[in-house]
This record gives C-alpha cells, structure tokens and sequence, in this order.
C-alpha cells in the first residue's frame, strides 16, 4: 500500500477558500497513491475556534466535494482530514440533531474511495480544550468507525489527533479488526514529543500500522509541530516530516502486520 501523508503548512493570511483550493490541487497531484491522508481541521483553522462556527458546513459542504473530487481524479482512497461540521439547515431544531449539548457543531472526518463516493465519516470522540474550545464549542462524537476501503484491502480504524493519548479507543478498534489506524492531527510544536511518543505506542501495543498526519506553520498564534509519521506494526518508524510543509510517500507492507502478529502473539496474551 503506498501512502501519501500530506502535512499541510498554512497560516492565518491565507484564507479558508484559498487553502481548499490549493490542498484540492495538492491530493489532484498525488498520482500513484494507494491512500491519501490530510491532517486535522486544515481548512478552517485548528486553533482558530473563535471562527469555527463561521466555517462551519455540511459533510457536503465545498471542503469535502473538493477533496471527493481530487480523490476521483487520481482514482485514490483519501482521508480528508476534518471539518467543523454542522446540521443541515433544513434539519429539525430538536437536541437530537444537534447533540445532547444542543451545539449542533462536531469535528468531522471523513474518508472517500477512488470513484470520490463517502466511504465513512467520524466525529472525534474525545475534545482538546480542557473546557475552552472544542469541549464548549462542539459536541463529541460517540461512534468507533473502521472502513475496509475499496483499494487497498485493508481495514482502516479512525481517530483525530487528541484521541491518540487514550489507548482505550485503539484497542476497541483493534477488536473491530483494524490493522491500520489513521490519525489526523493539528497538534502544537509545545508538545510534539507526545505525538511522536504516542504514535509508536499505539503501533506496538496493538501491533497496527499508524499514520500520523499533523499540520505546519503558524495559526491563531499557535505554532504546529509536524513530524507526520508513519509507524509499522512493530513500532519502526517508516518515514518522518520535519517542520515545514511536505508530502510523506511511505510503501506500507501490509502483510508485515500479519507476519508480525504471527511470529510475536502478544495480543493472544491479553487478559482483559
């Protein structure tokens, strides 16, 4: 499986249209990929939560049918990385439709197979803030989502940045048969030595694959941390970004996962 990991570099001069546009060119040029993976929130800004609600869309909002479109173009499997996503404006007004809280926003990802068609979409479980942000902003997800996309045959577990500091959910979706479990972020530079740590972590104690796509630049006077990485099923690391923007191209043995498993069956081994 070859794996394209766009780490996207942006700031707060370059506006939300604009970005879609050029990361849409972006996926469009990824020609021989087997999968695609962009990072967290990239069009409206990770960190710019005071303008969330005003870049809000719908899952087939102008971000998402970009990317469908680039994914058809190329005849790749993309994972979209996230939107700030909210109801439909003909929806009911009722809690359900909206959440418990009543928010009616939720951080969305989403994955598209090579004819562009919706393969699955996932609401980020757990929510960065520490009560600012996400948590008083959006509502959080409360679905596992794996996917075996169209091409390659593998089966995908998703989660969303903060999600990687709670193994709980990797091994839910280790259980679900993930083997491959994809990790858009926008995770700060203050802490990028977490991302790096918990990455490997998830690899080797749930023997998967782990893609890890981070955000570059500068955004809301945050500075990101990069090192999108991508972790085999023993824990080596495959391939590293730096700082800046750039594309990973990592050729992902799949049937290592297997063979791994097989020759160190610690997971036999588990109790609980």
């Amino acid at each position: 499986m070859r794996v394209h990991v766009l780490q996207i570099g942006y700031g707060d001069d370059e506006p939300p249209a604009e970005r879609v546009a050029r990361v849409a060119d972006l996926v469009a040029g990824q020609r021989g990929a087997d999968l695609v993976v962009l990072p967290e929130l990239w069009a409206p800004g990770g960190f710019s939560y005071r303008t969330w609600a005003q870049h809000a869309e719908t899952i087939d909002g102008a971000t998402f049918t970009a990317i469908a479109a680039a994914a058809r173009e190329i005849g790749a499997t993309v994972h979209a990385g996230s939107i700030v996503e909210r109801v439909p404006n003909d929806a009911p007004p009722s809690a359900r439709h909206r959440g418990p809280q009543g928010r009616g926003l939720w951080n969305t990802s989403a994955v598209f197979g090579p004819d562009g068609e919706l393969l699955a979409t996932y609401r980020k479980i757990h929510r960065f803030g520490f009560g600012s942000g996400e948590p008083v902003l959006m509502e959080a997800g409360t679905d596992l989502v794996t996917l075996p996309p169209k091409r390659p045959e593998v089966t995908l577990g998703l989660s969303t940045c903060y999600d990687i500091r709670f193994p709980e959910l990797y091994r839910r979706l280790l259980d679900a048969g993930a083997e491959v479990f994809v990790v858009p972020a926008t995770w700060p530079l203050a802490r990028v030595e977490h991302w790096v740590l918990l990455g490997r972590a998830r690899a080797v104690e749930n023997q998967c694959v782990v893609i890890q796509c981070n955000t570059a630049g500068t955004h809301a006077g945050v500075r990101m941390g990069g090192r999108s990485q991508v972790i085999a099923a023993n824990g080596e690391v495959l391939a590293q970004a730096g700082a800046e923007e750039e594309v990973l191209t990592v050729d992902v043995d799949l049937d290592q996962v297997r063979r791994w498993r097989e020759e160190f069956p610690v997971l036999a081994d588990r109790r609980l």
